[in-house]
Parts: structure tokens; sequence; C-alpha cells
């Protein structure tokens, strides 16, 4: 695409852009007026406007280099093992990545005592596959724990920044919302208006079935997969040599692979079926869309998993699985995620530079180059992947580590060098995102808070199914099933119970708050106080003033 100058003309040679528009090739003159009359005007509906109809291609804040410069230096450019700057973090580009920072660097520490645990019980036991009682115990209450306890951290953290108490501001329309124009009964604006009904059949009559025949999909490459594990073990029962021992891994690692291709491709279909389901709302668009790819997700990622656990009930290609799995999906989000990225867009900053260097006009070339090469740069599409990817490995680890023990440990590993390349990620690779404010990490929450009731189901089930239990019970099943069910529920039963009785926020900061609000209750009652003295003042002097008239 042609670059012009024109942006970048102005009469003070001192002016540094804080936001950068691109227009369209083709806008008019008019256009260009009317927008900025309406940017100076404080009226934002003008650029969402301009969004939609694809008159402004695209709306950034540009980076502030000293004030990146000092981010980096006390975030990742040097790498030692320290908290990370979390203040700073949400300085610079807002609450909502902040949280997402500070939810990594806790989700990594929480995840330590697991991987403590684990590396001796691997290293002790590894050979026998069935002896996960212990561990399956411990999962049971670490899972439930790490989330009640993060929430009251969350608070501590968004307290401190103001927006523990945040009230909703009414949304306006999503950029890409469309429908027949109409006037708002709330606002009394003139905006779009679309059947809430139209979009209930879309939803109902378009996006399920397309779900669920995805869901079938995800199934029969699931069985195609197990058809390469059994041909791989009858090659290596056959043969018995090494090179078919290490075939073994085969099938595990092209699944681990076409799960991911067939996430992100989900992903893609899933996105567009969401904006064409017309959602008013940025909420709504968002719950939607988080709906459809954490169904098909769990599926494809946890299906194997369950069948290899509860129908084959072969606890050594359980962890051959999920160590494959796990391992092949980290190493597979760090070069799409961070290093490819970051080695297109060095390759395409010397590629500006030439042309910077190149180019004879008097302008400042530092801001030229900026603007051009930041305008090049991917747009940040917020923390979804992030908190994603972080949902997965909190299931494998919670699911399934008591027959994989050093699943937390790759996952520890992992989560130190996320920390570094996704911070290089939103400094280096992507625009400057908006600052939006956060109250706590929204809709994730519950979605772990359900992942980790699905874990007690799913330890209790593995517990109930080891050799060690099955002994105590040699004559009758059915009671080991109706005591593991039993404890199962009560289990469940202590977690709610825990969740409820570990409060959301520390106690001095309900108690911050009830100052707050009894502090703003008797600013009113003063103020109302107030304002009656002056009227009945004001009712006394006009009394007196007829009283002398008369």
């Amino acid at each position: 695409m042609k670059v012009t100058l024109s942006a970048l003309d102005t009469c003070e040679s001192s002016f540094t852009p804080l936001v950068v528009l691109e227009l369209a090739q083709d806008v008019k003159e008019e256009t260009k007026e009317w927008l900025k009359n309406r940017i100076i005007s404080k009226k934002e509906d003008g650029v969402r406007r301009l969004l939609t109809s694809g008159i402004v291609i695209q709306v950034f804040p540009l980076h502030d280099n000293e004030a990146l410069k000092k981010l980096e230096d006390t975030w990742y450019t040097r790498f030692t093992l320290k908290y990370q700057p979390i203040d700073h973090i949400r300085g610079y580009f807002g609450e909502t990545i902040a949280l997402y920072f500070g939810f990594l660097e806790y989700f990594t520490v929480a995840l330590i005592p697991m991987a403590v645990i684990g590396l001796p019980y691997y290293l002790f036991v590894w050979e026998d596959y069935d002896k996960y009682v212990i561990f399956a115990s411990f999962n049971l209450i670490w899972s439930t724990v790490i989330l009640e306890v993060w929430k009251r951290g969350c608070a501590n953290m968004t307290y401190r920044w103001g927006t523990l108490v945040m009230k909703r501001q009414f949304e306006e329309p999503r950029p890409g919302f469309h429908g027949v124009l109409g006037i708002n009964p709330v606002t009394g604006r003139k905006e779009p208006l679309y059947p809430s009904y139209k979009r209930q059949l879309r939803i109902y009559l378009v996006s399920l079935p397309f779900v669920c025949l995805c869901l079938y999909f995800s199934l029969y490459v699931m069985m195609i997969y197990f058809d390469m594990e059994a041909w791989a073990l009858s090659l290596h029962e056959k043969s018995g040599s090494e090179w078919t021992s290490v075939l073994l891994y085969v099938p595990s690692i092209i699944y681990a692979i076409v799960i991911e291709i067939m996430n992100r491709l989900y992903r893609y279909a899933a996105e567009f079926l969401t904006s064409w389901e017309n959602h008013r709302l940025e909420s709504a668009y968002q719950n939607h869309l988080i709906l459809k790819v954490l169904v098909f997700n769990f599926l494809n990622c946890f299906a194997s998993l369950f069948y290899i656990a509860f129908v084959l009930r072969d606890m050594k290609l359980l962890r051959q699985s999920l160590a494959t799995l796990l391992i092949t999906s980290q190493i597979l989000n760090q070069i799409m995620e961070s290093l490819l990225p970051y080695w297109l867009q060095r390759k395409h900053h010397v590629q500006v530079k030439r042309k910077v260097q190149a180019l004879k006009a008097d302008i400042d070339a530092t801001l030229y180059e900026q603007v051009v090469l930041e305008k090049e740069m991917g747009t940040y599409l917020g923390t979804f992947d992030d908190y994603l990817e972080l949902f997965l490995q909190f299931g494998y680890v919670s699911l399934f580590s008591c027959v994989y023990p050093l699943a937390a440990a790759f996952a520890v590993l992992n989560n130190f060098t996320e920390v570094n390349s996704d911070a290089l990620k939103m400094c280096r690779v992507l625009k400057r995102p908006f600052s939006e404010p956060s109250a706590n990490i929204g809709v994730w929450q519950l979605a772990f808070e359900t992942m980790s009731v699905i874990s007690v189901v799913t330890n209790c089930a593995l517990i109930g199914m080891s050799p060690q239990v099955n002994a105590l019970f040699p004559e009758s099943k059915l009671d080991l099933v109706l005591i593991v069910v039993a404890v199962e529920h009560a289990l469940l039963a202590f977690k709610f119970i825990l969740a409820f009785a570990i409060p959301d926020k520390p106690r001095h900061i309900q108690m911050k708050l009830a100052r707050l609000e009894f502090e703003s209750l008797e600013a009113l009652k003063q103020q109302q106080m107030k304002l009656m003295a002056e009227n009945l003042k004001e009712e006394s002097r006009e009394g007196r003033k007829e009283e002398e008239e008369a």
C-alpha cells in the first residue's frame, strides 16, 4: 500500500501525534473535515461510524518510546527471577492487560507446589502408572484453593487502581453492528436497530448446528488418531526395535499438531459466525465467541484423554498422550505467537529503515519511521487467546496430571518463557492497544472454576479406578461406585463451602469500601441538609418581603 506523508504535515514541527488514524485512499476532503470537527468536539461516535463504513481503516495509539524503554528495562530485557512490574504495566497498557499478566504470574507461582511434589513423585514411581491416588487427592485441593486466593489478590490490585467498584458505563454499539436506522428507546439516539428474533434464528438454526458438526468432526479425527496408535503399537510389537519404539510417539505428535490447526481454523469460523449473528454490544459478542471456542477447544484437546482414561483404561497411553499434547502445544504456541511474528516484524523494520534513509523530505524521519512501522504491526485482539492458552494448560494439569506429575513442571517452564515472550509481543510486535479498565478477569474466572469442578469429578473417577482402591472392594464393585460418587459429591460440597467461606475481597478492603460508602452517604445527607436550609432561608426571605409589601 502506498504510503503518503499527509498525515505528518503540520505547521508545528514539534507536534507528536498520540493516536494515528489511517483513512482509505479515496476519502473526500469534506469527510476529513467532518471527522476533524467530530474529534475536536470529542464526539467519539464519529470514528466508530467511519470504522463501520470502511472510511477509517484503523485507529491506534502510538508507542511512547521513552516510557516503553523504561518499562522494558524493568520487565523482560534482563532475564531474572523477579516479580513483574504490574503497576507499571497497568500505567502503560491499562488494567485489562495488567490483570492478564498478573494472573499469568500468579498461576505460574501457584503451579510451583504441584511441580515440586510432582518431580520426586514421577522419579520414584514412574514405572507404576497406578500409584496416583495421593497426587490426585492433592490435585483436588489445589485446583480449588488457587482460584479462591486469586480473587482476593485481584481485589487487592483493582482496589489499588481504583477499578474494583467501577460502575459499568452504557456500552456503545459495536463497529460491526448493522441494522435499520431508528431511535434507541433507552438513549433516544439515532442508531441501527436489529430484531432480536432474527439473531436468535441465526444462533439456533446456523451457529449451533455448525458447532455440533465441528464437534463431530473433532471426534472423528480422534478415532483416526487411535487407529494410528494401534498401528504403531502393532508394528512395534512385531519388530521390537529402537526405531519402532520412537515411532510410538509419532501418532501423538501428529495429533497434537492437528489439534492446534483445528483450533485455529475453528477460531476463524467462530469469529465469522459470531460477527454474522450481529450482536449489538461488544460484551455480548465476546460472551458468545468465548462459549463457542471453549466448547470446541475443550472437546478437541481433552476428548482423547477422557477416552483413554475411562474407556480404554490405559494409564501408560494416557501419560504418553498427555505429555505429547502438552509439550507439543506449548512449543507450537511459542513459535506461532511470539517467535514468528517477532522475526517478521524485525524483517519489516529493516525495510522501513531503508525507505526512510532513501527519503529526501523535510520531515521528522524518526516520527515518520515510527508511524509507518507501527501501522504495519499486527493488531492486538485482546486477552482472549492468552487466557485460552492458560485455560487449556490448567485443564491438562488439574484433570490428568496425577498420571503424569511432570505436567506442572513443564507448565512452569513454559510460563516463565511465556511472560517474556508475551511482554516482547506487547512491546515490540503488536500495536499499542487502547487502555481498558477492568475490575477482574471477567468470564474467564467462571471458565477456570468450571474446569476446577470437572477436575474434581475426573480425579475422583481416577482414584476409584486405581488398583489400590479396587483392592479394598474385591467382591462388590457397586459399593465402590457408590462410595466414589458419595466422596465426589462431598468434595464438591466442600469446594462450594470453601468458595463461600473464603471472601472474594480481603477484610481490610471490605472495611475501606464500607467506609467510603458511609462517607459518601454522609456527604449526600449534608448536601441535602444544606439544600433544605437554603430553601427554608429563601422561603423566610420571601415571607418577610411579602409582609413588608403588605
